[in-house]
């Protein structure tokens, strides 16, 4: 009889030993970029590792706040992908902890720690420009803008499309810009002048873009690497760098604080930032420049006139766009939005 409850309770010891290794052989990962990129990187990460991946897609946003619901019990590891603030807010609020990816020498300096200390890594980057229907202007007999006054004349008044930065982080990323490029003083006033030649304010940020390509409006503000999608899916639009310089978007990736696979959290962080993984990319029409040096831009990118690393870019001061978002939003509404148009 003893030897029967010996023999027991090592298969049940057995057993309890392979849950626990079964359980520690998974990542849980949450994705913010388009769902078919997503569930792309999450099928090759499981292919290449053996790791299984259980995965949840949501905006950035949305993912912001589903990650400090769950930080009394967190439950996931790792969050890809989405617009940076977002991620730099999740760090200073201590929603997710520092990581220094073994490779961190083979990513772009200017965006591989954008934060400071490895508190979320630079995935990829976006400058922010515009998507031009040229036919328009032509047909209204209106010149190619150049800069970002040249947005203000009364020439383009009603011809612009910009989003919502109440709902969209490409809106934001152009108020922030334009702060800085300016100074805050003027770059209200410059605010309040464009407000007065905005046709329409978008939900999405690359709805202003479609916009532009359906003729709606002359001029759309979005990052460049949208404007590249759209002119490639044949929409007449052409992708415009301003002259006098532009901020960008960095791409987050970040280790969950608390994560409960953290060893597979940080293989997964290593492995997304390679050149083999971070081309993904482009086969989602995500056209970004990537963080490690050795991944290619597209070729679709030149095909359209465009090469992010020489777009002329401020010093975007990501930490400074994140302290202040609320107070820049509310203003935002509250003294421009407000006005009529």
């Amino acid at each position: 009889m003893k030897r029967w409850w010996v023999l027991g309770a090592a298969m049940l010891a057995l057993v309890l030993a392979t849950g626990a290794a079964a359980q520690q052989n998974v990542l849980v990962l949450y994705g913010s970029p388009d769902r078919d990129w997503v569930a792309a990187i999450a099928n090759k990460f499981e292919k290449d590792t053996g790791i299984k991946v259980q995965w949840i897609r949501a905006s950035s946003n949305e993912m912001y706040a589903k990650i400090d619901a769950e930080k009394a019990n967190p439950q996931g590891d790792v969050w890809f992908g989405g617009t940076g603030d977002p991620h730099f807010a999740a760090a200073e609020a201590g929603l997710t902890e520092p990581y220094c990816p073994s490779n961190f020498a083979e990513l772009r300096e200017w965006m591989r720690d954008p934060i400071g200390n490895c508190r979320t890594i630079g995935l990829y980057a976006g400058p922010l420009g515009w998507a031009v229907n040229e036919g328009v202007l032509k047909k209204m007999g209106k010149p190619m803008p150049q800069t970002w006054d040249d947005l203000t004349k009364p020439e383009y008044k009603g011809l612009i499309a910009i989003s919502n930065p109440t709902t969209a982080g490409t809106a934001y990323t152009a108020l922030v810009s334009i702060l800085l490029l300016k100074g805050e003083d003027k770059g209200w006033e410059y605010l309040a002048k464009l407000h007065k030649n905005v046709a329409q304010y978008t939900k999405s940020g690359s709805a202003a873009g479609q916009l532009a390509g359906q003729g709606e409006v002359a001029i759309g503000i979005v990052f460049l690497h949208d404007s590249v999608m759209f002119a490639e899916e044949g929409f007449p639009v052409k992708p415009v760098a301003p002259a006098d310089g532009t901020g960008y978007e960095i791409g987050g990736i970040s280790l969950i604080k608390g994560a409960p696979h953290v060893a597979n959290a940080k293989k997964f962080i290593d492995w997304a930032l390679t050149p083999g993984t971070q081309l993904i990319a482009k086969d989602f029409r995500s056209f970004q420049l990537q963080s490690n040096k050795n991944t290619p831009l597209p070729d679709v990118v030149k095909k359209h006139g465009m090469d992010f690393e020489k777009v002329k870019t401020i010093k975007y001061d990501f930490l400074w766009a994140s302290k202040n978002r609320e107070r820049i939003i509310k203003r935002w509404s509250e003294q421009i939005f407000s006005q009529a148009r």
